[in-house]
Formats: C-alpha cells, structure tokens, sequence
C-alpha cells in the first residue's frame, strides 16, 4: 500500500509540476483577483478536472480517445483555437485599469477558460492516459485506488497552493505592473503551447 501510495504522490507531481497552460491560468487567477476566494471557482474546476481524467484512464475508459483518429484530431483543433483566445483574452487584459468586478474574470468566465485548459489539452489527456493509467495497471483492487486517490490529492493540493502563492504575490503589487507583466508571459506560454498543437497537427 505504502509503495502505491507513494508512486501515485511522486507521479502526480511529475505530470503536474511543468509548466502549461492549466498551470498558468489557475496561477494568474489567483494573482488578479481581489480575494483568494473568488479564485476558487478556477481552483475547484481545473481540480474536478484532473480528478475525472485520472478516474477515467484507471477505469480505461479514456482509451477511447485513442482509438478514434478523427476525435483525437478534433481534440486538437478545438483545443488549439481555445489556447490561441485565452492567450488574447490575456494580452489584451489592463490590470492596471482595474477598478471594477466586471473587468475581472468572474466565476463564469473561470469556470469555462479553466475546463478548456484542462479538458481541451490533449497532451494533459493523453498524459493521463499513458501514464497514469498504464501506472495503475501495476497495481490491483484496494492498492490500485490508494494510487488513483494519491494522483488525484497531489492535483487539489497544487491547484490550491498555485493559486495561493498567485494571491500572495498579488497582495504585494496592488498597482498592477507585475499583473500586467504575468498575464503578457501567460499569454506567451499559451500561445506557445497552442503553436506546439498545431505543429502536431501538421
């Protein structure tokens, strides 16, 4: 139990800690938003996320996703056009003109940028599929949820920390320089990781 225990926490962080789109997002949120707990709706659904992907490559169910050329492809497609107006919607953002709720993300709005980063990413999908479900063929019954449930613990606690150092560094630059800096350097890595999809594309 302790060996699938710690293979699950040690895996989670290995696919989680790189830098990418799901990353930066929860992480600007949490810089740019008055209070850590409006960027809990971000925090809760890029967490909820994760939680049903790694469910569903321990199940095998998300195999299917690999079996369908044509869905794969569309997972691109969609995916890319979503990364490429996240990275806009970012560049575009005035935090130093910031004065109002409504010129923030409300919680709808993080809501659904947060389920496209999280679900429309079909590197972090198939990295779940390929790593963390062939992982849990290692192991049966009772061990295989001790690993499943470690994975899924490492993706709340990381969310949740992200997104707290993101409100930490937010409270110390309430004029808006290093916000509007972040979110051009967000941008950037969205952008470049919807480059790289299309890349794949071709």
């Amino acid at each position: 139990m302790f060996e699938a225990l710690l293979h699950g926490l040690i895996l989670g962080f290995g696919l989680i800690l790189p830098l990418g789109a799901q990353n930066v997002f929860v992480f600007n949120q949490g810089v740019s938003q008055r209070t850590f707990i409006r960027a809990v709706p971000v925090i809760l659904t890029a967490s909820i996320c994760d939680t049903i992907l790694i469910l569903l490559a321990v199940l095998g169910v998300s195999l299917i996703v690999l079996t369908f050329a044509w869905l794969e492809l569309a997972l691109y497609t969609i995916g890319f056009f979503f990364l490429v107006y996240i990275g806009w919607t970012l560049w575009k953002s005035k935090p130093n003109e910031v004065k109002d709720e409504v010129e923030r993300f409300s919680p709808k709005k993080q809501i659904l940028f947060a389920l496209s980063v999280s679900l429309l990413n079909p590197h972090a999908i198939l990295d779940t599929i390929g790593v963390i479900g062939t992982s849990s063929l290692n192991y049966a019954d009772y061990e295989r949820w001790v690993f499943t449930l470690s994975t899924i613990l490492v993706s709340w606690l990381w969310f949740f920390g992200l997104a707290l150092v993101g409100r930490l560094i937010g409270k110390k630059n309430q004029g808006g320089k290093l916000m509007g800096r972040l979110n051009k350097v967000s941008a950037c890595i969205i952008w470049g990781v919807a480059i790289y999809m299309a890349l794949q594309l071709i």
